[in-house]
């Protein structure tokens, strides 16, 4: 008696390169979300530069002891939560997504 297994087995379920769409969309989409953090990241980096450079004769956190760290922590804050407004991270964002295909 002979058993038949041709009939059994699915040969597409013995395939394992299935998923590798999935898989590259899945890293696309994490690759373009550390794109973007990167590029919000230089938005923020280069705020923060402008607004040290223009504000450094200024007395905006008094003066005296400390004024210099309290000045430096309020650019940074203000650089942080100001990403994105401005437009550059969108801006660099497009460029390099347009120009890395």
């Amino acid at each position: 008696m002979e058993i038949n297994t041709s009939n059994l087995i699915n040969k597409d379920m013995l395939q394992t390169n299935k998923f590798e769409n999935v898989k590259s969309a899945e890293l696309k989409n994490k690759d373009e979300k550390q794109l973007k953090q990167v590029c919000d990241d230089f938005e923020s980096y280069f705020l923060n530069q402008t607004l040290d450079v223009s504000l450094r004769s200024s007395n905006i956190a008094g003066e005296g002891t400390g004024s210099d760290i309290i000045k430096s922590m309020y650019i940074q804050a203000v650089a942080d939560n100001s990403t994105g407004s401005l437009g550059i991270s969108s801006m660099l964002y497009e460029f390099l997504t347009k120009n890395n295909k």
